[in-house]
């Protein structure tokens, strides 16, 4: 899948679930119970115990699933990912090395920006999506409101303070897809043996999306 593909495909879904987890073992299961609920995106970060691992048995085992790595600090990391099978990089900071790494490969990257400098910066640089992080110490959705009145052309996904409660004004702000942490990347409920509240909540996440664009249309 080219990085154009890949692109549309996280425009499609809408949805960039930021998994976490203590183990491989969780790590899969999770990914998995998501997939299930329709969300065939996934970013994998690197704080996972074994997230090269993770990566390399998704991307063998799971083609249907559009993988990327998260959390990726530097541009070493960013190329070991990519040879792994990440299809696009994400991080929570700004740095311009591993931008051109992604380019170098031919690779999405989705790097991490706050203030209207940082977010200039990074677009400026190549970035093809932003990281708006944390977005909710900023006032959310408003802030991202705010931000794509004056950068309309700038391509912002909001990650923090994202829940099914604040999703449709994420959107409505102007989101070009949303990162959703532990309010869908539920592993309190993956180790209480209920896999099926990870998966509701795939398919709650995705309901919000599709409704707002199907009354866009």
């Amino acid at each position: 899948m080219d990085k154009a593909a890949v692109l549309l495909e996280l425009k499609q879904i809408g949805l960039v679930p930021v998994l976490r987890a203590d183990s491989v073992k969780e790590a899969l299961a999770l990914a998995t119970a998501i997939a299930a609920g329709g969300v065939t995106v996934l970013e994998i970060t690197m704080t996972v115990p074994g997230a090269i691992h993770v990566m390399r048995k998704l991307a063998e085992e799971r083609p249907d699933i559009l993988i990327g790595a998260g959390t990726v600090l530097d541009p070493e990391t960013a190329r070991m990912c990519i040879l792994e099978g990440a299809k696009f990089v994400v991080s929570p900071a700004l740095n311009l090395k591993t931008i051109e790494m992604c380019h170098r490969y031919t690779v999405a990257v989705l790097p991490g920006a706050l203030t209207p400098t940082e977010i200039v910066t990074a677009w400026q640089a190549g970035a093809d999506v932003i990281k708006v992080f944390p977005a909710s110490a900023m006032g959310g959705a408003k802030y991202l409101q705010s931000i794509k009145a004056p950068l309309p052309q700038v391509e912002l996904i909001p990650t923090g303070g994202v829940s099914l409660s604040t999703a449709k004004d994420f959107l409505e702000a102007g989101a070009f897809a949303l990162g959703v942490g532990a309010d869908l990347v539920n592993a309190k409920a993956m180790a209480e043996g209920k896999p099926e509240i990870v998966t509701e909540s795939a398919r709650k996440y995705l309901a919000i999306v599709k409704e707002f664009r199907a009354a866009k249309v």
